[in-house]
């Protein structure tokens, strides 16, 4: 993250089932009336994509500048995956009882699917800055069209109960085979990949290529022990990737592309992955671009229903990308620097070791920078049962560098720290501005139960969106069962969760 670009209002929705009258009780117009809207939106966002590739032409054949091509590109891609959200969305309305992408709350889905698209447009326009060509200001008007109109749609949603329906189901799309052979672990892989040489390919990417796409079933994916430098990028059409390795410190992936090498923060991950229900557990995403290159991006993520068990994700500044949609992360490691847990995504973080690095002389840390772009966006980041300490490399250090627990990147950022371990490597103020007064009060953060020395309040900043919670009630709708309706989708990974407070 480079730049800067509520009164509490977390609105969650109930199911969105159809009745007899209505049509669907989560929405303010009838089916008819949405779909006409959403496919217009559509059109317009064919409209911006022609704009954009005729512009990527025309750097391309007349100026030598390597970040505006980079920026286009990634404009163009983002769009494409707007796209899909808008189509999983019109095919939800669609055949609301039949098998669609999401987990079966078609509200949340909705909600979830058109916030991601808005968050694409913000990161397209983004990935412009330090550019000297005009493309920014003549797409400028037609992504401002394109996002009035999402929100449009989101406007013709109710904002319904604060309280979920769970039945406990399985996603429809998660096919009965597939639970049966994730609870029990009785994997076999699709395909091994190897360094020395002993699986079916030597490079991760090669391995992903072979995948079918548009799968409604796993593909595992198993990386043996060893070190594979390469940049890996799961498409959008690659869905239900399991990724193993043999262990966070043996299996890694690598990379060092930055920001500084006239790339958008968007496309320097290491890894990253868009297609649906991805899975990667016991393997490491490094970029090892260093403190001094800026923003580089270890793991990017924009899967919806994904999950990273037993990971590491390492690196400085902007480590890991929560880009969008819904995640879970279990048992990993996150090191960095500034930003090093950013994004607009709505994750939850559970049992994770997060370890703040040292970095430049002077540097503040800011463990995390959450993107919740308007009050009714479900989006926000929620760590729970997690040890925040400091890296050895920051031990010598930690009394003269200042660490924060985030810092409020959009102007709803909403990031939540409960029943965790807090060490000393925390600044007693506890969070930090991003810009002067800016978002003060429409920010939401809050620390619930936490422990250790550095979980005391006394210090901590009096702004209007910060809170001190005492009663669990109060924030509960950030529990994994409520913020990403975990118990609909994680039980089919077969990676271990706690839907609560635990015991």
């Amino acid at each position: 993250m480079s730049t800067p670009t509520f009164v509490f209002s977390f609105l969650l929705v109930s199911l969105c089932t159809p009745f007899v009258h209505s049509g669907f009780e989560c929405l303010r117009v009838s089916p008819s009336q949405f779909l006409h809207s959403a496919r217009t939106v559509v059109g317009v966002l064919q409209d911006v994509n022609s704009t954009l590739l005729s512009e990527l032409t025309n750097v391309n054949n007349n100026v030598h500048n390597f970040r505006l091509s980079d920026a286009i590109s990634a404009c163009l891609d983002l769009l494409d995956l707007s796209a899909d959200q808008l189509s999983w969305s019109i095919s939800a309305i669609e055949n609301p009882q039949g098998k669609h992408n999401g987990t079966g709350n078609l509200s949340n889905d909705l909600s979830t699917w058109l916030n991601a698209a808005l968050a694409n447009t913000d990161t397209c326009m983004d990935g412009f800055e330090d550019t000297n060509w005009n493309v920014k200001g003549l797409i400028s008007t037609r992504i401002d069209h394109l996002n009035s109109m999402v929100q449009n749609l989101l406007n013709q949603m109710h904002p319904a109960s604060s309280h979920f329906t769970n039945r406990g189901q399985f996603p429809s799309w998660v096919e009965s085979w597939d639970k049966k052979l994730l609870f029990t672990n009785g994997v076999s892989w699709d395909a091994v990949v190897a360094t020395d040489g002993s699986g079916n390919y030597s490079k991760v990417m090669d391995a992903v290529h072979a995948a079918s796409d548009y799968s409604m079933r796993r593909y595992v994916i198993y990386v043996k022990r060893g070190v594979y430098v390469e940049n890996v990028n799961i498409g959008k059409k690659k869905w239900n990737i399991v990724l193993m390795g043999e262990g966070m410190d043996v299996t890694v992936i690598t990379g060092n592309l930055s920001y500084s090498k006239n790339l958008t923060t968007y496309r320097t991950a290491t890894f990253a992955v868009n297609g649906r229900g991805f899975i990667a557990r016991d393997i490491s995403f490094r970029n090892t671009a260093g403190p001094e290159r800026g923003q580089a991006v270890a793991l990017r993520s924009d899967s919806d229903l994904s999950v990273f068990y037993r990971c590491g994700i390492f690196g400085y500044q902007d480590s890991l990308y929560a880009h969008g949609l819904r995640q879970f992360y279990r048992e990993c490691k996150i090191t960095g620097t500034v930003d090093f847990i950013f994004g607009y995504a709505t994750a939850v973080f559970q049992s994770c070791q997060i370890l703040v690095k040292k970095g430049l002389t002077k540097q503040k840390n800011t463990i995390t920078a959450q993107g919740k772009r308007n009050s009714t966006d479900p989006s926000g980041f929620s760590i729970q049962f997690c040890n925040i300490s400091a890296d050895d490399d920051l031990l010598p250090a930690v009394n003269s560098t200042l660490t924060y627990l985030g810092r409020p990147w959009k102007p709803y950022s909403r990031t939540i720290f409960m029943q965790s371990y807090i060490s000393e490597v925390l600044s007693s103020k506890g969070w930090l501005e991003w810009n002067g007064s800016a978002y003060l009060d429409t920010l939401y953060y809050a620390e619930y139960n936490n422990y250790g020395p550095g979980a005391f309040l006394n210090d901590r900043v009096k702004w209007p969106g910060y809170h001190v919670i005492n009663d669990s009630s109060l924030v509960s709708n950030f529990t994994v069962t409520q913020l990403i309706l975990g118990d609909l989708w994680l039980p089919s990974t077969g990676v271990r969760f706690i839907p609560g407070f635990g015991n």
